[in-house]
């Protein structure tokens, strides 16, 4: 990992799960990903993950095939932003898969300059415990890898405590983000880090949709054998903050003055309920997640940063209802979207391109 993501990682910084920009037939459209991946780079991120869930498992589908040109898109855009700015951005790509799949794909994200591959659980429920630790520590050896508790409902599973404590004895594994949405899955998570001999190696983030900003303030504290051991989210790395970007560095920035305080102002806890309600319209929380990722990409559609709502599964659009459950977060909080930002934005951005 380069050293100025490293830091960046460390300590602590906005990590959107980056969505796939389709065309009307299905087909990748390269123009508008770039299009989306500089709107994030404008909003202020510090890293962005490629190729996870939120930008659909089925880009690894062989008739499909489009891991590396999404990871690649991506990383060039970033590079781009890298070069004008003199900012460095943590490049963080997905992985999946059993071992020989794991390995391929962490190679093939270290061979386009990622800085860390985020090591995906999900469809692997029939293998046990002790193959998906020796698959985390061959992936490790490739590139800097970064934990993940996925949760149940999109193909994640159930991992004992004793899972973790392995996990972060790796060598190489830098951070875990966990997304269980689920306070004691998540407490595994903490508690094994914290108790860690490699503690100060392996940075938190949450992927806790439904609970953002109680993770981040949260101050996390455990006795051991009459010693006191605390820690703390950093930052996110969700699919969640693939909308309404720019607010959402806006107020990370505060939030980290806050999490030095003693006290959270109220405005806090009223924001943490108004953004997990925001996050049920969005994942389509009524309906067991199902229109999660045409969720985020109506919201998208919506501010003209996306031509349409396609996935790669035709199966796969907004439920019943959520598009009007959509409206309502949007009029219930409208200081929470971005929608200025972004009209700001495509201008500059259409200007440039007519240059």
């Amino acid at each position: 990992m380069r050293k100025e993501a490293e830091s960046i990682l460390y300590g602590g910084t906005v990590i959107p799960a980056v969505p796939l920009c389709l065309t009307k037939e299905r087909q990748f459209d390269e123009t508008a990903q770039r299009r989306l991946i500089r709107y994030y780079l404008a909003s202020g991120v510090g890293g962005l993950a490629v190729a996870v869930h939120t930008t659909q498992f089925e880009i690894r589908d062989p008739e499909v095939n489009l891991l590396e040109p999404v990871l690649r898109t991506a990383k060039e855009e970033a590079q781009r932003f890298e070069q004008e700015t003199g900012k460095t951005i943590v490049m963080i790509a997905g992985i999946c898969g059993p071992v020989q799949q794991a390995e391929r794909e962490a190679s093939l994200a270290a061979s386009l300059g990622y800085d860390a591959g985020l090591l995906s659980p999900g469809g692997l429920g029939d293998y046990d415990e002790a193959y998906l630790v020796a698959r985390t520590q061959k992936a490790a050896q490739i590139l800097p890898i970064i934990g993940f508790y996925l949760q149940p409902s999109v193909g994640g599973r159930i991992f004992s405590y004793h899972y973790w404590e392995q996990i972060c004895e790796i060598e190489n594994v830098v951070a875990i983000k966990t997304a269980g949405f689920n306070r004691y899955l998540t407490l595994d998570v903490v508690r094994a880090v914290t108790f860690s001999k490699r503690r100060e190696q392996i940075a938190l983030y949450t992927g806790n949709d439904d609970n953002i900003i109680a993770d981040l303030l949260t101050h996390f504290s455990f006795e051991k054998n009459g010693q006191e051991y605390t820690n703390h989210f950093v930052g996110g790395l969700l699919g969640h903050w693939a909308v309404w970007t720019h607010t959402v560095t806006q107020l990370f920035a505060e939030l980290k003055k806050v999490q030095a305080q003693d006290a959270v102002p109220a405005r806090w806890t009223t924001l943490a309920a108004q953004i997990t309600d925001a996050n049920s319209a969005f994942f389509d929380t009524a309906n067991q997640f199902r229109g999660c990722i045409a969720g985020v990409h109506e919201v998208l559609h919506r501010q003209g940063l996306m031509k349409g709502i396609w996935c790669l599964n035709p199966e796969e659009t907004l439920s019943p209802g959520q598009a009007e459950e959509i409206d309502r977060v949007y009029a219930m909080y409208p200081h929470l979207n971005d929608d200025a930002f972004v009209r700001s934005f495509l201008e500059e951005d259409n200007r440039k391109k007519d240059q």
